[in-house]
Order: structure tokens, then sequence, then C-alpha cells
């Protein structure tokens, strides 16, 4: 979906989770509101349209991309680009888990990840980037 003169990267958002629907769309809004109280100065967009999915996926940036939100029929799949190097003393991490650099959480109807563990796995990706783009 093609950015419109006056319309917000939110606006992009809002309009993809309202496409979305039903649990995942309240799952991935719940997850959203949780980033916003991890890091208030985290930017938001959404990025990659294709003809399969032409709303993109969400991603979250601050320093470079924190993490992305995908919706797939079972699950809503947040990808943390750097999850590997990210402390994770709460197992939050349960898929892509043999990759070098990422790591998501797959989210399954009915789940949300621990709201203070998740806020502080945010802060750390953010910190983690910012530490890189110093370098």
């Amino acid at each position: 979906m093609a950015h419109k003169q006056g319309e917000s990267f939110s606006d992009l958002v809002d309009a993809r989770i309202q496409a979305i629907g039903g649990w995942r769309a309240e799952t991935l809004a719940q997850v959203r509101r949780l980033i916003h109280e991890a890091d208030p100065q985290i930017t938001e967009d959404c990025k990659w349209s294709k003809p399969t999915n032409p709303m993109g996926v969400p991603v979250w940036s601050h320093g470079g991309i924190v993490c992305t939100g995908e919706t797939y029929k079972q699950t809503v799949k947040l990808t943390f680009m750097r999850g590997a190097a990210l402390p994770d003393p709460h197992k939050l991490f349960n898929a892509s888990l043999e990759g070098n650099a990422r790591r998501a959480i797959d989210i399954r109807e009915g789940e949300l990840p621990d709201a203070e563990a998740f806020k502080a796995l945010i802060r750390a990706a953010v910190a983690i980037n910012l530490a890189h783009q110093s370098k």
C-alpha cells in the first residue's frame, strides 16, 4: 500500500490491523500498544507490500528495525531482527530459533506474552540497534 500525502505511517498500521480483523488484529493491536509503552520514540511503518499482501507488514523501528508483525492463519509472528543477540530470560522467543540473527515470538489465539518481559525485550532490541548505529 503506497503512502499517501497526509497519511501517517501509523495510519497505515491502523489500516493493516483493521484489515486483518478477528483475534489476530486484537493481538497485534495489544502488542503494538506494549511496543509503544516500552519505547515512546519507536516509529512504525508498513513495508514489503506485494500482490499477495498489498498492505505490507507492520514494522517498528528505532535506530533500525526492532521487530515486524506478521499474521498467519494460526499465529501472529513478531520477528526481532537482532533477536539472537538479545537476552531472553523469560523465554519469549519460541520460533526461528535456529538463525544467526533473527528470533521470533509466535502468538496463538488467546495468548499474549508477559507484558513486562516483552517490554524489556523491546528496550533491549532498541539498545542493541542504537549501539550498532553509533559504531
